[in-house]
Formats: structure tokens, sequence, C-alpha cells
């Protein structure tokens, strides 16, 4: 039993490094294929699509509830890595780069939200705890693509690809031999089409999903824009000479200790609370982004953004807890992929709506739109009087 959530974190790693492998060579796919920087947001939406996709069939199809999650899990991450190879290809075009990241974020809905439902089979008692070492994991490989792309200087960027289709393999095997169905689990019998709106009139799931919707809207954006927003203040202090790739991969990666943290505290002081916390200080980076952002000074720049990236993530395995803790257990796999595939919808709204206003003379203060989701979010957790879940 001790070796099952090392297991399940260290796959969940592996297979999400797929999740921004192309994110982290925009700046070669650019020359190789003539497009335009701005060309992030699509590939980025392109993932987030495929996963929204995916989800959602998923779900109306109830796979992780019908079938063994560890197997689900297995055949999407091996075939997750195959589709990510041609990224690679000399003779890709537009069209065909953004089929293999759309088709990517369909099989990483196999992945990311089955590994919550087999860490929840395993672990009903100190789920928080176990879902922030897991949604930790997904942040380190969210991350891991910019990591690889720093410390292959020289090399040619299609390893940044290789690896990380590697990993996958790797992650997907492990799953298989070392995580079996949990104790906890239920198997669905049937798909069920409307589980999610049965959850859904429950007023702690309602309050929780619906406060994953604001975290979400702030989430990805952030981390799709960290990159830019470094760049952007290499270019206007040249003497900084920041190293985009290592410090993007460092920034994000704060995310994974915090999802940890977040977690164990959550222990404590109940996870709806700690929740609350993280939203209310990621809002306030939001808030205060214009004053951080070209401040002469680097480092206050990225003291602010480490901040940012802890608080912005932090409440990710809580909201995922209380989501899966108030969905009926036959179909907590269903629920928890139709929230995610909601979710991943929001993303793209928000990733392409800073992409369409953001310019230069605005750069400085765009990413306040990044509060709406935050306030709205904690507008939800407000209106659910229940007391705080603890988490044991």
């Amino acid at each position: 039993m001790k070796r099952i959530l090392p297991a399940i974190v260290i796959a969940q790693f592996f297979c999400t490094s797929l999740w921004f492998a192309g994110n982290a060579i925009i700046a070669d796919l650019v020359k190789q294929l003539h497009i335009d920087a701005a060309y992030l947001a699509y590939l980025t939406s392109a993932v987030q699509a495929g996963f929204i996709t995916g989800t959602l069939i998923f779900a109306i199809l109830s796979i992780a509830d019908r079938f063994s999650p560890s197997k689900v899990f297995f055949v999407c991450a091996i075939v997750a890595a195959v589709i990510n190879m041609p990224v690679s290809s000399d003779g890709i075009h537009v069209s065909g780069l953004l089929l293999c990241r759309f088709l990517t974020g369909f099989f990483l809905a196999g992945i990311y939200p089955v590994g919550m439902k087999i860490a929840a089979d395993h672990y009903e008692h100190g789920l928080g705890k176990s879902l922030g070492f897991l949604v930790g994991a997904l942040v380190l490989g969210t991350s891991f693509p910019h990591f690889l792309k720093s410390i292959m200087t020289g090399l040619p960027w299609r390893y940044v690809i290789y690896a990380t289709s590697v990993l996958s393999v790797l992650g997907g095997v492990a799953m298989l031999l070392l995580v079996p169905d949990g104790p906890y689990r239920k198997a669905g019998q049937k798909p069920k089409l409307n589980s999610f709106l049965k959850s859904f009139r429950n007023s702690g799931f309602r309050a929780a999903a619906l406060g994953y919707f604001g975290h979400m809207w702030e989430l990805y954006a952030f981390w799709v824009f960290v990159p830019v927003i470094l760049t952007t203040y290499n270019r206007h202090y040249p003497a900084a000479q920041l190293k985009v790739s290592l410090l993007s991969f460092l920034i994000i990666l704060a995310g994974s200790f915090a999802c940890v943290f977040s977690g164990l505290i959550s222990h404590r002081f109940g996870a709806k609370k700690v929740a609350s916390i993280a939203l209310s200080v990621s809002c306030l980076c939001c808030m205060l982004s214009p004053l951080v952002l070209f401040n002469e000074s680097a480092t206050v720049l990225l003291i602010f953004l480490f901040v940012w990236s802890a608080a912005v993530i932090a409440d990710s395995p809580l909201f995922s807890t209380l989501i899966a803790q108030s969905a009926p257990p036959a179909t907590k796999g269903t629920s928890l992929t139709i929230v995610n595939c909601v979710g991943f919808g929001i993303t793209i709204v928000s990733i392409q709506l800073i992409t369409a206003l953001r310019t230069d003379m605005n750069a400085q203060y765009i990413y306040m739109l990044l509060a709406t989701g935050p306030v709205l979010g904690l507008m939800a957790l407000a209106r659910n009087s229940r007391p705080a879940t603890k988490i044991s």
C-alpha cells in the first residue's frame, strides 16, 4: 500500500509532461513553420480543446467508472506518447501540428482526471493530502518541458518531444504494473448521462465546482503567460538577461510544493478554508500585477511570480477533494471528469481573451482580467454555508 501513492504521483508527473511540450519549443516552431509568436495561444488552446473533448466523451461513456482506471490510464499514456512524436517531424505543417496537440489533449483526458479517480479509489481517508501530491505531480509535469528545453541548449529542440514521449510511456507502464484498482472503487454498470447534474444539486459539490471553475479561469492563463512576462521584461530591461526557459520551469514548479503543502494543512484547517485563502491570494496577485511586472528590480518581479505561482494552484487539489467527496461513489470518476471538462473549457476563453486584448501598451495591466475568476469562485464558496470539510 505504501508504494501506491508514489507510483501514482510519478506516473502522473511523467505523463503530464506532454501537456506543455509544444509551449516549451514554441520559439523553434515559430522559426521552422514561419508562424507568429502569438501562435502560442492557439497551440495551448488546441491541447485544451482536445482535453475538453476527451473528458466529455469519457464522462458520457463513464469510461473511468466502467473499466479499470489503471488500464485506461495506461492505454491513454501510450497513445498520447505516440501522437506526440510527429511534432518533431521536419515535414509537419501548421494544421498537422494543431491536430497532434489536439489529440494529445484528448488522451490526456484519460490521464489527469483518471489519475485523480485512481487516488480517490485508494485513499478515501486522507484524500486531500493524496491529491495534493497528485496535483503537485501535474504541476511538475507541466513545467518539466521548460526544464528540458533549458538543459538542452545546443541540442536539437526535437529532443524535448522525444523525452516527453518516453516519459509518458514509462508513466503508463508504471501505473499498469504497480497500481491495482483501489479498494474504494465502485464500478459503474452503464453510462449515466445525468450523473453530473445529480451531483450538481448537492450544495457542497456545486460550491466546490464553481470555485474550481473560477480557479481555472486564472490558472492556465498564468502558466501560459509566465514565459511571455519574462520575455517582455527582458525587452524592457535588456541588462536583466533573465533565463526564460529555466525561470519558467522554476516559477511553475513552485506550485508543485504549494499543492503538497495545502494538502497537508487541509487536515488541520479544512479544505474549503485553505482553498479560499489560496484563491484570495492569487486574486490579490492579479490585482497587484501592474505594480510589479515592469518593476525595475528583477528580484521583486521574480519573488512576486513565485508567490503568484504558489497561490494560483494551491487550491486545486482541495477543490478536487471536495468534488470527489461530494459526488456519489458510483459516478465519482464521471463527476471529476466532467468538472475538468468545464474547467478546461474556461481556460480556452481566458487564454484567448488575454491574447486578443494584450498589446505592448496594456501588457502591464492585462493580467488584472484574471482576477474575475477568483472573485466569482470566492463568491460561490461564501454562499455555501456548510462547515469546511476536514480532511482526515
